[in-house]
Parts: C-alpha cells; structure tokens; sequence
C-alpha cells in the first residue's frame, strides 16, 4: 500500500486543529468548503442552461 504524502499533512493538520481548538472550528471548516463546493458546482452545471437570444 503507498502512503501519500499529501493526505498524511491533511490528517496531520486536521489532527492538530482538534487537538488546539476541539472539533467546533474543524466542524466550521468542513461545512464552509462543503457549502462553497456546492455553490460552484451548481454555477458550473447552470451556466450550460443559459439561452442566448440572437
């Protein structure tokens, strides 16, 4: 199995979050970025739907 150097720092950094602030700010990370995604993703799948009128 390959260890990934990336996702060892992402669980590193996440671990040491909980560990200084408790599960509150990570919590708040995670659901910013979730709802950040959801905004572009849905921009990016309804732009296809505009009509042009020429």
């Amino acid at each position: 199995m390959d260890h990934h150097p990336a996702a060892a720092r992402l669980t590193e950094a996440a671990t040491l979050a909980v560990q200084q602030h408790g599960t509150g700010n990570l919590l708040r990370i995670v659901l910013i970025v979730m709802f950040l995604g959801c905004a572009l993703t849905a921009w990016f799948l309804l732009r296809g739907y505009k009509r042009k009128d020429d």
